[in-house]
């Protein structure tokens, strides 16, 4: 008996879950790229970090997903203590609201969504509409579990000298709730095998309050495991989660009775009292402890001290736990690693100008090979990690934008060869010393500094999804270079024949205005790209 019992209450957890995660998907692919951006907003104040850390949590369905991002956008220094402690307060909140949901008495209505939603599936004309089937599937099976669950406790109602104990002593009611949320990795499985019960008469809400509280200190269990292999910063993110968590129960604890009139008064329904329960919680906690997030983050920092050590690695932002937190998340770490890779480029491209102007240069060729090796090996990162993001699942418009990133990466990388091959060619020097005659020399400074502007723009433009920048690159700077090009080879062949350059290291002029034409050519590939991304987020809009 007990064993049927506590398989059909795993199936009804199961299915809950899984509609959980199908609601998860399909509100992430049809919020596409405006869940892009959102993401994209997450470091900035406190403040507006809980309005974030709200949405996207309904947007994703956990507030352990959106927790693990943050902790992942702390390890790759993108966002400080405090900003993460304002985005882990939103997700708090944002997380009550699959309780509010299955607080409503439509569980009679389970299958008809179902049925609805496996039409859409099946006869839907768009991707877009078979995703919306998804969710409402998904909404169904939210609560099938939740009768699943229900039924299979009812016979419990028999013997509730079992839940007596959680009445009598909350402090038990607040550790079930903590171990069973760590077990399911889920703070809504919790509530809602909780209000399954409730409903059965199984518990009232003296043992319930105590449960839900211990289920808020459960779900932290998620961001300390992500903690695992990460830097000091984001183990402050985690311990501040823990410790927010962990502070508000004791003083709800504190005021149990208070807390409960409360929870009485704001409904007449248990299980809605109980969906209340945990919103009340959280936006109280968030309320008290929001004002004092700087002195919160200096007491995180005592008592795990800063060890300011940076990541060594090459790769910088791909943390694969995003891809498991959101799909779309993941996107965002790509594009802040393609503009280290950029940033990686850029330093290249100022070793090169110094291996045409300084005399000793081994030291120089040195640093030079680790920058190549460096992005030669972020291109092939990338590549990799957009394929498993690939392989999950992603909205149309995110997964062209993914496409841009992953193409502009290895625009880069090419860039970062035809740097190589200038710094080769920069060892082939005249009688003299020097590199080029006095007129080439201004020829191929003036030139080289074009094509600088046109790479430095073309990847602020990418970061910034600046069309003016963008715009700048494509049809000025790269008709400039391309002029420059064919004008100072020109020259240099009318040079050749006046026989004022050497023939044979005259040829290497040749080779570096044809290296300087292609990073041109890269430049503006990249800029198109940030054409691409920003007429794409524009339609989204329009939608």
């Amino acid at each position: 008996m007990y064993w049927t019992t506590a398989l059909q209450v795993a199936g009804g957890v199961g299915l809950f879950l899984y509609g959980i995660k199908l609601m998860s998907e399909a509100l992430q692919f049809i919020a596409g790229d405006r869940m892009r951006q959102l993401i994209g907003t997450l470091t900035r104040t406190p403040l507006r970090g809980v309005f974030v850390g709200i949405l996207v949590t309904i947007l994703i369905q956990s507030s352990s997903g959106t927790t693990v991002m943050t902790v992942s956008f702390v390890n790759a220094g993108l966002m400080t203590l405090n900003q993460a402690i304002g985005i882990i307060m939103g997700a708090n909140i944002g997380t009550t609201v699959t309780a509010q949901i299955i607080a409503f008495k439509i569980k009679d209505l389970a299958l008809p969504f179902i049925a609805l939603g496996v039409a859409l599936v099946m006869f839907g004309k768009s991707k877009r509409q078979r995703y919306a089937g998804n969710g409402i599937v998904g909404f169904g099976l939210l609560f099938m579990g939740m009768q699943t669950m229900e039924s299979a406790t009812a016979f419990l109602a028999t013997r509730q000298e079992l839940f007596l104990a959680l009445s009598r002593h909350p402090v038990l009611g607040v550790l079930a709730g903590t171990f069973v949320t760590m077990l399911v990795q889920s703070s809504a499985a919790t509530i809602g095998l909780t209000m399954a019960m409730g409903s059965q008469g199984l518990l009232g809400l003296d043992a319930a309050i105590p449960i839900i509280l211990g289920d808020n200190i459960g779900t932290t269990i998620t961001a300390v495991l992500a903690t695992v292999g990460v830097n000091r910063s984001a183990k402050q993110a985690a311990a501040a989660h823990v410790l927010f968590n962990l502070f508000g129960v004791v003083i709800f604890m504190l005021f149990l009775p208070f807390y409960k009139e409360i929870v009485l008064s704001s409904a007449s329904d248990l299980t809605r009292q109980m969906a209340n329960a945990h919103s009340i919680f959280n936006v109280t906690n968030t309320i008290l402890f929001l004002p004092f997030t700087s002195l919160f983050a200096t007491l995180i920092r005592k008592i795990l001290p800063s060890d300011n050590a940076r990541k060594t690695q090459t790769s910088v932002y791909l943390d694969k736990k995003l891809i498991e937190a959101s799909s779309t998340a993941a996107v965002e770490a790509v594009k802040d690693e393609l503009i280290h890779m950029g940033d990686i480029v850029l330093g290249m491209a100022v070793l090169v100008r110094r291996c045409y102007t300084e005399k000793d240069t081994e030291r120089i060729f040195a640093e030079f090979s680790e920058s190549e090796d460096a992005i030669n090996t972020i291109n092939r990162a990338i590549s990799s990690y957009a394929s498993e993001i690939w392989q999950r699942g992603l909205s149309g418009e995110v997964s062209t934008v993914l496409g841009c990133y992953v193409n502009a990466a290895g625009d880069l990388e090419r860039v970062g060869d035809h740097f190589e091959n200038l710094t080769e060619l920069s060892e082939t020097r005249l009688d003299d010393g020097k590199h080029f005659s006095n007129q080439a020399a201004d020829e191929f400074w003036d030139m080289y500094g074009t094509v600088e502007k046109a790479l430095n723009y073309a990847l602020d433009s990418l970061k910034h999804e600046d069309l003016t920048k963008a715009d700048y690159v494509i049809k000025e700077l790269e008709t400039q270079i391309d002029a420059q090009e064919k004008q100072y080879r020109r020259n240099h062949i009318e040079r050749l024949n006046r026989g004022e350059c050497d023939p044979e290291k005259g040829v290497s002029f040749i080779d570096i205005l044809s290296n300087l034409e292609r990073i041109g050519d890269h430049s503006h590939n990249i800029a198109y790209f940030t054409h691409d991304i920003v007429a794409l987020s524009k339609q989204t809009k329009e939608l």
